[in-house]
């Protein structure tokens, strides 16, 4: 099969569309796949020329952030006629989008943090919520600009005067306990993972998800059955809601404490190395990291 992989783009995500591509054009030739890779750039109509001289059975999107994961090239793909992975237009901006996600997840009965979208005007004036609350950019990914406002911090105007996310930002209340997660293929929920990022880490932020030694993946992760099995259903659920395709990787916060699961985001172009934590459930439930690349644009071409 020829297959095209999107890769690098020209989000703050590109070192890791990068490191991704590589490793999916890799297992999908492992796999007999005729793979063409095609760096995105800022130029689009040179990416559909590439495409269109490409002529690819199907695309791999390996793509992260703004432009590669919140439905616009998957819009020049529509376009094109041209079958690709993960998610569709509205599934995919919506997910990227986290007021949206909000919405849809608490319309669906799904636990989501007490919290809303914001301007930078109002957060530079007074703090949205009580303390501890968390500043997230309404449509980035891998916690980029994540910043948490504790008790007593001074940080507030400062964050606010330096914000370069758009004129808004999302506000959620502070959730402690432990930072999950559970991936789903198709129909399925395949595992929950419990991260654990290093002692020196704030919380799961850029650095801990694609630094090395950054964290630790507990797969499956050590819970209550009970817990286990309400997170792989939240996850299923959420990605039903918003009407993904492929795969997706719900993260949440555990409150052990107060026996409190939130679901924090929806993920629909999960990390692809292959110590992400999609292909890491997946080899847990015996799908090797080649396959499950196979397993992708096979489905692909299949649903679109």
């Amino acid at each position: 099969m020829k297959v095209a992989v999107l890769l690098g783009g020209t989000s703050n995500e590109r070192p890791v569309s990068l490191v991704t591509g590589e490793a999916v054009i890799k297992a999908l030739r492992d796999t007999g796949h005729d793979v063409t890779p095609l760096d995105v750039g800022p130029d689009i109509a040179a990416t559909i020329a590439s495409l269109k001289s490409a002529a690819p059975d199907v695309v791999f999107n390996a793509l992260h952030g703004p432009r590669g994961e919140d439905g616009a090239i998957q819009g020049v793909l529509e376009w094109l006629g041209l079958p690709y992975t993960h998610s569709g237009i509205r599934a995919s901006a919506v997910a990227m989008d986290k007021g949206a996600t909000r919405i849809l997840l608490a319309a669906a009965g799904l636990p989501v943090a007490q919290g809303r979208v914001v301007t930078v005007e109002e957060l530079a004036e007074a703090d949205p919520l009580p303390a501890p609350y968390v500043i997230k950019p309404v449509a980035e990914g891998s916690s980029v600009g994540v910043e948490i406002v504790r008790a007593g911090d001074n940080r507030r105007a400062e964050i606010a005067q330096t914000w370069r996310f758009g004129k808004d930002a999302l506000v959620e209340s502070f959730i402690p306990g432990r930072e999950l997660t559970a991936s789903v293929m198709g129909d399925r929920a395949l595992a929950v993972t419990d991260i654990l990022p290093c002692e020196t880490a704030a919380f799961y932020d850029f650095e801990a998800k694609y630094k090395a030694g950054g964290s630790r993946h507990v797969v499956p992760a050590v819970l209550p059955q009970a817990v286990t099995d309400r997170a792989l259903d939240y996850a299923l659920r959420a990605h039903q809601a918003l009407g993904c395709q492929g795969a997706s990787r719900t993260d949440f916060r555990y409150d052990e404490k107060t026996d409190t699961l939130i679901i924090l985001e929806v993920n629909t172009q999960p990390g692809m190395t292959p110590t992400s934590l999609l292909p890491e459930q997946a080899a847990y439930c015996g799908i090797p990291y080649p396959d499950l690349c196979d397993w992708m644009v096979r489905e692909a071409l299949m649903t679109r």
